[in-house]
């Protein structure tokens, strides 16, 4: 755990599902350190704090390993928006998340966001092959940009293929699709290895938890009423209250 963690509360939480080799520490990484390593597979769970702005928003990194799974419910508890994400060059990855992830999300908030991520782009589409400059370091100088390859994989999952899936977790979880983010707006394609679209992912959750960060800090601060709790009635010796 980052020791800044310790000393910040969250405002939210936002939580990233999916099965394992998909990605999802890689996204993580390249969001919040702006670089691509090689990791290996999450045991448990772990996070990162996110300052955005006035608020803290602690992003969950879930491990997606079946002997882990059980944990997942736990890491959904409370959580504002769950990234669902598969890698688009292999269809299972796409079943597993409505076959054994989908139903993890039941402890999450009933006004939990649910954004379908397919990374790895990069192996399938030309467009995802730009490479994102990382910072320079001072004293430094960067090296002339190799071309990017062709993409060497086939895309076996279509961003038509994500929408439909997010479609039928509306239904699964009894939301109205007339109210809900349509579909084409919550179903992304990354590459955690050249940056495409990660920032655009976050960015866009960010701003879409923001009203329950709203509505969680005005239930904080608004003084309530417990209807439960018996009022301090003063009464007359005749019985009627004053």
């Amino acid at each position: 755990m980052p020791p800044y963690a310790k000393t910040k509360k969250p405002d939210v939480k936002l939580v990233i599902l999916g099965d394992m080799n998909v990605g999802k520490t890689s996204l993580l990484h390249r969001y919040m350190e702006r670089r691509f390593t090689d990791t290996i597979s999450t045991v448990g769970g772990a996070f990162f704090l996110k300052q955005w702005g006035p608020y803290n928003i602690s992003i969950w990194d879930t491990a997606g390993r079946e002997q882990f799974h059980g944990l997942g419910s736990m890491y959904c508890r409370g959580a504002a928006a769950v990234l669902l994400t598969y890698d688009v060059t292999n269809w299972q990855s796409l079943a597993e998340l409505e076959n054994r992830f989908l139903s993890l999300t039941d402890t999450a908030n009933s006004d939990c966001i649910f954004a379908i991520v397919g990374n790895k782009a990069d192996l399938a589409d030309p467009k995802a092959l730009v490479v994102e400059q990382e910072p320079e370091e001072e004293g430094s100088s960067l090296p002339c940009p190799t071309p990017p390859a062709s993409p060497i994989a086939h895309k076996q999952v279509h961003k038509e293929d994500a929408m439909a899936l997010y479609n039928r977790i509306l239904r699964y979880k009894m939301l109205d699709e007339h109210i809900s983010f349509p579909a084409e707006k919550m179903c992304f394609e990354t590459s955690a290895k050249t940056g495409y679209n990660v920032d655009l992912l976050f960015e866009t959750l960010f701003d879409m938890v923001l009203p329950s960060i709203m509505k969680n800090r005005s239930e904080r601060s608004s003084p309530t009423v417990d209807l439960e709790e018996p009022l301090d009635v003063k009464r007359t010796k005749t019985g009627c209250c004053v």
